[in-house]
């Protein structure tokens, strides 16, 4: 339902065990290095354990995406099963025959010869059991037995073991004990640290398309409160406040609407302030009324359609994505025309010499609201192209339209000055209204701002006071770009890599264009990303895409021009 508000290509925030959302927080890696481990040795079991919810499922998942072709895996996923019962799904799984009526003799003597043939193919054979912690004892002593079908030198057979922590009081009794003996590799999984939940959020975000902050610490922090970092709650909670953000409009995850996602969620008041979840219900009815609203749109005497809604304005829209798998539909804006009350676009603005943006004031929150929707037309203006909020009512998706992407973040004056490109902000004014301007320039005293069209300079200090940290500007795509490009990617985005930036180097490009991002571009490209402030990570996204721009294309707005050797 928030995908394409969000810009986002999937739901991040899915409990289905898909290993690509798997983060490697280290205890993650440690238990995929455990597995692979013990699937590598000769024998015994293997055990993973952990709470219920902190990811196990999705680890046994990525072990079997690198498990080698010649692997042949039987997995169980309700071991609550008879002893006969479990041998027959394992058969199944592996796809050996037995008759209607078989004992379990035959069942392992079918199981045996399956086993002894990969055997001589050099195929390995892994069984990989979930929630064994529903195991009998009857049911583990005779998957120890299937240990026991071996040749000389080689066990044939591995297991892997997955339960929750009764798995291990289970195991513990007496009468298991030679099973327990014969475990090889064991780990016990954890909930997330506070410190790894940010890094959790955003890689599941980013795996969804979204490479922006749509969490804050103070959210984080209070989603590890309400969650104890069990990745399953982490993710249950944050799908529903991102709910409630789109519903109200809001362009983060603040932490009321995470509050009133963890009441939903658990029941009661997960808030602990005493009050009582309205709940994700009004959310849903408040959504039917917003989309209604973007729906209906202008009517050409910029009247809203039903009298009886008057002046609604929505809330500034901040989808924060880079759009590098670009669905996204936001930021919309209001669906509402301009107040006679703002000013209109003039074409040619008469500067007003440090103006103070505390002083700038409207009738009401709601007309300050509208200014969004001329400041997103002065910035598109600056790149040469007029836009109607009538015809596109997203912003991002008109701009990818043009060849330009959207990049959202929250940040300084500092990171925009380094960005180099124009950009709509947030502030606010001494009677805490929000309101929206487009910075066209910027350097270390001044910077000059549109606000309806209508030109302003601005001292840098009192800019910065009054600003929120929300920002979007617009970079131009190269023709091939389809997302961010890692060390070892491959494809035309190589070649346009190459080329430009052997120009910014002064340099010759390769000989032969290259098809694969090695590691001699990667050098270059972490030289450069060096040289321009950017962190030299190699990896060309937007932030070093804006900066070989700057450096290759006398077109593009900029704040400022660069300086000699820069």
């Amino acid at each position: 339902m928030y995908n394409n508000y969000f810009g986002l290509s999937e739901a991040p925030f899915s409990i289905a065990p898909d290993p690509r959302f798997l983060y490697m927080s280290e205890q993650h890696r440690e238990a995929l290095a455990h597995l692979m481990y013990g699937v590598g040795s000769n024998g015994g079991f293997i055990l993973l354990t952990g709470e219920v919810g902190t990811g196990k499922t999705t680890v046994s998942r990525c072990l079997l995406e690198q498990l080698p072709e010649s692997t042949e895996v039987a997995l169980v996923l309700n071991p609550k099963y008879s002893v006969k019962e479990l041998l027959s799904a394992i058969c199944d799984d592996l796809g050996i025959s037995y008759g209607p009526a078989s004992e379990m003799k035959e069942y392992v003597d079918a199981l045996n010869q399956h086993l002894l043939a990969n055997y001589r193919q050099n195929r390995h054979t892994v069984l990989i059991i979930d929630e064994a912690q529903n195991l009998s004892v009857d049911v583990l002593e005779t998957i120890r037995l299937l240990t026991n079908l071996e040749t000389n030198t080689h066990k044939l057979l591995q297991i892997i073991l997955i339960g929750q922590p009764e798995l291990l009081e289970l195991l513990n009794k007496p009468e298991l004990r030679q099973l327990n003996q014969r475990i090889t590799a064991r780990y016990h999984l954890r909930a997330l640290r506070q410190e790894e939940l940010a890094g959790y959020i955003s890689h599941r975000l980013s795996i969804a398309g979204v490479e922006c902050q749509l969490f804050p610490q103070a959210t984080i922090k209070r989603l590890f409160h309400l969650t104890k970092g069990i990745p399953r709650l982490v993710n249950i909670v944050c799908d529903r406040a991102l709910l409630g953000t789109y519903v109200q409009r809001e362009n983060q995850v603040h932490t009321h609407t995470l509050g009133k996602a963890a009441n939903e969620v658990f029941g009661g008041d997960a808030t602990h302030e005493g009050r009582k979840s309205a709940g994700l219900s009004k959310w849903a009815i408040a959504s039917v009324f917003i989309l209604a609203l973007i729906g209906l749109g202008f009517t050409p005497q910029g009247k809203v359609l039903i009298d009886d809604l008057q002046a609604v304005a929505l809330p500034f829209v901040q989808a924060p994505v880079d759009s590098t798998d670009f669905n996204a539909s936001a930021p919309v804006v209001p669906a509402i025309s301009e107040p006679e009350s703002v000013a209109p676009v003039v074409d040619e603005p008469t500067p007003v010499t440090l103006s103070n943006p505390a002083s700038w004031q409207w009738s009401d929150s709601e007309q300050a609201a509208l200014t969004q929707i001329t400041a997103y037309q002065d910035l598109l203006k600056l790149w040469g192209i007029d836009y109607d909020p009538r015809d596109n009512p997203s912003v991002c998706r008109f701009a990818d339209e043009k060849g330009l992407r959207c990049l959202y973040s929250i940040s300084t004056l500092e990171e925009l000055s380094r960005l180099n490109r124009p950009a709509v902000l947030s502030l606010f004014n001494a009677q805490g209204q929000k309101y929206f301007v487009t910075l066209t320039a910027l350097n270390n005293d001044t910077a000059e701002l549109l606000l309806a069209g209508e030109k302003h300079k601005v001292s840098v200090d009192d800019l910065a006071l009054w600003l929120e940290g929300q920002f979007a500007v617009l970079w131009r795509k190269p023709t091939d770009y389809s997302g961010i490009l890692q060390p070892g990617g491959t494809g035309p985005m190589v070649s346009w890599l190459d080329r430009n930036l052997a120009t910014v180097q002064g340099r010759s490009p390769l000989s032969e264009p290259p098809v694969i991002y090695d590691d001699s571009l990667v050098r270059q490209v972490r030289r450069f990303q060096s040289s321009q402030g950017l962190v030299p990570d190699g990896v060309v996204g937007p932030n070093t895409i804006i900066q070989i721009n700057t450096h290759t294309d006398s077109s593009l707005p900029l704040l400022h021009t660069l300086a000699a050797g820069k």
